[in-house]
């Protein structure tokens, strides 16, 4: 069994992509290794955050987690920050690591582009995120292509320490799911559906209304024409579509096609809304229910003690290799 490690920022709304592309592997996964899933909270205020609305998203996350089919007995759930050990081995790798590696982060290029303060927690989020996944050793991380750049930071880290002080980390290996979707803006398929898009009707929040996801969906950008195939090159916005419709229909996107030919975008995209709704539905009445009973709070408790005592072991040793005075007494 192998150690899995991940986690989703807790700002914005969970969208269709995040349970699509994230959260359902999050499920099956559990199933076979050993999983931490995260709500990093610490990454989140690398940008500026409204106390409450953190408040509210990180729990919402987290019960969202639970409502998507991850089992807190099979897995460990927890707030990244309930975990001190995360915020004082994120500090031992960032004196491990350097400018130069830092500054050529594309994420930090990209959002401190035309900015003229950036703070010095955006620029040193990859040393945190190399101490959440080293912290537990973990063998697997799953991440998306505009993470990849940081895992490798992560495993840069993990040699440069074992060279310094004596192997002690993993070196984690990304997780690549042999099944897996991408699910791409609705108003724009060259960019990944984003929470973080300005444009509401962009993406499907899990916790959309019915009635509006509906209408995001039929709102959603064509190409030319009106036949119903899949090609991405030439016909990128109705591939997303119906990329979206084989997943949550269960099938495959051949027997989309063959079951909309000859019938154009219009009934095609009314029955992609119901497949959608379908999926969503039966989520936000578990999540209603875990926000109802107030569980997700012994569930996040569970799991931050769980993973304390794996985080807390391993940081101890990562400081005594590095020669810190251990206390006494």
């Amino acid at each position: 069994m192998k150690r899995v490690l991940s986690g989703i920022q807790p700002s914005g709304q969970l969208t269709l992509g995040n349970y699509i592309g994230a959260m359902q592997n999050f499920v099956k996964l559990q199933h076979s290794e050993e999983c931490f899933f995260m709500v990093v909270d610490m990454h989140a205020i690398t940008v500026p955050q409204d106390p409450a609305s953190l408040r509210e998203q990180t729990e919402a996350v987290a019960a969202l987690f639970i409502a998507a089919g991850i089992d807190p007995e099979k897995a460990n759930v927890f707030v990244q920050s309930h975990v001190r050990a995360h915020a004082e081995l994120g500090w031992l790798f960032t004196t491990l690591a350097n400018m130069g590696e830092l500054e050529r982060m594309t994420q930090f290029k990209d959002k401190s582009a035309g900015k003229d303060s950036v703070g010095a927690g955006l620029f040193v989020y990859p040393t945190l995120m190399a101490a959440d996944i080293l912290l537990y050793n973990a063998d697997l991380v799953p991440v998306g292509d505009d993470q990849k750049q940081h895992l490798e930071l992560t495993r840069d880290l993990a040699h440069r320490y074992n060279t310094r002080f004596g192997d002690y980390f993993t070196i984690p290996e990304p997780y690549i799911p042999k099944v897996g979707a991408r699910v791409m803006s609705l108003d724009d398929a060259s960019k990944k559906m984003s929470k973080s898009n300005p444009n509401a009707g962009s993406y499907i929040a899990l916790l959309d209304p019915p009635d509006v996801i509906r209408k995001k969906i039929s709102r959603a950008t064509t190409d030319s024409g009106r036949e119903v195939k899949y090609d991405p090159a030439s016909k990128p916005e109705i591939s997303n579509l119906i990329g979206i419709y084989a997943h949550c229909a269960g099938l495959t996107v051949e027997e989309v096609e063959a079951r909309y030919e000859g019938q154009g975008y219009g009934p095609f995209k009314k029955d992609l809304a119901e497949q959608v709704v379908s999926v969503i539905e039966p989520l936000q009445a578990r999540y209603n229910e875990i926000r109802g009973s107030g569980e997700i709070h012994q569930i996040l408790k569970q799991g931050a003690d769980r993973a304390s005592a794996i985080a807390d072991r391993i940081l101890a040793g990562a400081k005594e290799k590095m020669g810190f005075l251990p206390p006494r007494g």
